[in-house]
């Protein structure tokens, strides 16, 4: 049965078919088997399980509890495609690419790509993207049965993941952590703030800081658990909450760090309300992006746009959005600057009465 074309690829003077070069064009972005060879891949940790050898491929299937015939059509055309590499018939190997897919490796790609995690499930949610362009709606729900945030509190091992994937990656967290001075900030409320990463950072560099955690109760829970596993936890409070409610006053500084390209316009204003009404006239409210301009980086925040509408109907914003939403809530840009590793931090002070 022919899968790709009904006629011959070249024509009586040997130059390719019209399908032909449509294909030669569109294959780089329409391919579908690749992208979901290496989610598999890294769902089944074949490179940890291949470690530095060359590995049969029914060995391979025994230890991953897959069938070898159908794996070894998996790696051979990741093969084709330059990750992994088979040494020899039947035996393949990890190459650099494949390397990439370790689950100690830094980048953590291989939870980001596992498909029983958060990071597999946030892609598959794109077989609904039909469903988003027609009616300008998430496509998650079309897809998990639910809304985003109602399917992860429904479902604990998802939000464990969810939390996981977004305290992951220390050296981004830390730039976070290290992009605002904070020598004047006594007590920091981290709003929407997961297990506490970034107070984490923020609470080592500054050992007299006290901190409040924010998040859903579970969440908190887990916060509380890491942040004292890093004996952190007697300078912080935490608070099982949903930050659309009233937020606990007091603080000098309250974070949301990656929380606002989360939700739309809307849902967006009353979150920057809460604090601004929680930090007072002596506050500060801290938004912490990672995209503060289409055109720093346009194929970024094109991409990120999208999915943010797909998963939960966020979005991202320009610098010059965020100034207009934080003014609709009643605040006012102090200060906005960049970081090294790309975070767009926003200093924002209460209006005056």
């Amino acid at each position: 049965m022919a899968v790709t074309s009904t006629e011959d690829d070249h024509d009586e003077q040997g130059r390719p078919s019209a399908w032909e070069a449509a294909w030669e064009v569109l294959a780089p972005v329409t391919d579908l088997i690749t992208p979901m060879a290496v989610r598999v891949a890294a769902s089944l940790r074949l490179t940890d399980l291949m470690a530095d050898d060359a590995v049969p491929v029914e060995e391979l299937a025994r230890r991953s509890d897959t069938n070898a015939d159908a794996l070894g059509r998996l790696l051979r055309h990741l093969v084709c495609r330059g990750v992994f590499t088979e040494r020899e018939p039947g035996r393949f190997a990890v190459n650099e690419p494949a390397a990439l897919l370790a689950s100690d490796h830094p980048s953590g790609m291989r939870v980001r790509l596992d498909l029983g995690g958060f990071g597999g499930q946030m892609d598959l949610a794109f077989t609904g993207l039909l469903h988003t362009v027609r009616t300008g709606q998430p496509a998650w729900e079309t897809v998990f049965g639910a809304p985003f945030w109602r399917y992860l509190a429904a479902n604990p091992e998802m939000s464990v993941s969810f939390d996981a994937m977004m305290a992951g990656g220390a050296d981004y967290v830390a730039d976070a952590a290290r992009g605002y001075d904070w020598s004047g900030v006594r007590h920091v409320v981290d709003v929407g703030g997961g297990t506490g990463a970034l107070l984490a950072e923020v609470l080592r560099a500054n050992p007299d800081m006290r901190a409040t955690l924010v998040d859903l109760p579970d969440t908190v829970d887990r916060g509380r658990q890491y942040l004292a596993e890093r004996g952190l936890d007697t300078r912080c409070e935490f608070i099982g909450q949903s930050f659309f409610d009233p937020l606990p006053a007091g603080g000098d500084a309250y974070v949301l760090r990656r929380v606002v390209h989360d939700w739309g316009d809307e849902d967006a204003l009353l979150i920057l309300r809460r604090c601004a009404d929680a930090a007072g006239q002596h506050g500060r409210v801290i938004v912490i992006e990672s995209h503060g301009s289409s055109g720093d980086h346009p194929a970024m925040f094109a991409e990120m746009d999208l999915r943010m509408l797909v998963l939960s109907g966020g979005r991202e914003r320009t610098v010059e959005d965020y100034i207009a939403i934080a003014a609709e809530a009643g605040l006012d840009l102090a200060d906005v600057h960049s970081t090294a590793l790309g975070h767009v931090i926003l200093d924002c002070t209460p209006l005056g009465p």
